[in-house]
């Protein structure tokens, strides 16, 4: 069995997930965190919507520099949700390589000099995917303490039992 069979069917499902967590966002509340030191609802969706580019990043580059990064900065749900199924899209191409191209290394740099170094599949597996879950979950987090109805995910929601 080809790699890319397990994984394009796991990026297909965390993306339909995210784009009903992202859906749910009241447009109006963009700006909203809880926390100083909490990221925007705005930049927390606009980070969701860029983690399928790092599938990209992973699978189509041998390394990536983060020198000079810039954020996402949409600022609609509609525009959030089309780029994620784009970027999604384009992931699910970049995944369909030999499984031998999953063993090669990758580095992640910062300034030219190297913050981590490790082969594709774990990278894919430790530091992409479980963004998804991981970030959807904080999202989940900010729509309870806004009073918004929180979706499905692995399982059943409170908000869509009653």
């Amino acid at each position: 069995m080809e790699i890319h069979e397990l994984l394009i069917p796991e990026l297909q499902y965390e993306t339909q997930l995210t784009e009903k967590f992202l859906s749910r966002i009241p447009e109006d509340r963009l700006d909203w965190r809880p926390h100083k030191k909490s990221m925007t609802m705005k930049q927390l969706a606009n980070h969701l919507v860029e983690i399928p580019t790092w599938v990209t990043a992973t699978m189509d580059f041998d390394e990536m520099d983060l020198e000079g990064y810039e954020a996402n900065n949409m600022n609609t749900i509609s525009a959030m949700i089309t780029t994620l199924k784009k970027n999604a899209a384009i992931a699910e191409v970049s995944l369909r390589k030999p499984n031998d191209t999953y063993q090669k290394s990758w580095k992640m740099k910062k300034a030219g000099k190297v913050i981590l170094e490790m082969p594709r599949y774990t990278v894919l597996r430790s530091m992409v995917l479980n963004q998804l879950p991981h970030h959807r979950s904080q999202l989940g987090v900010y729509l309870r303490l806004l009073d918004e109805s929180v979706p499905a995910t692995y399982g059943p929601s409170a908000d869509e039992n009653e």
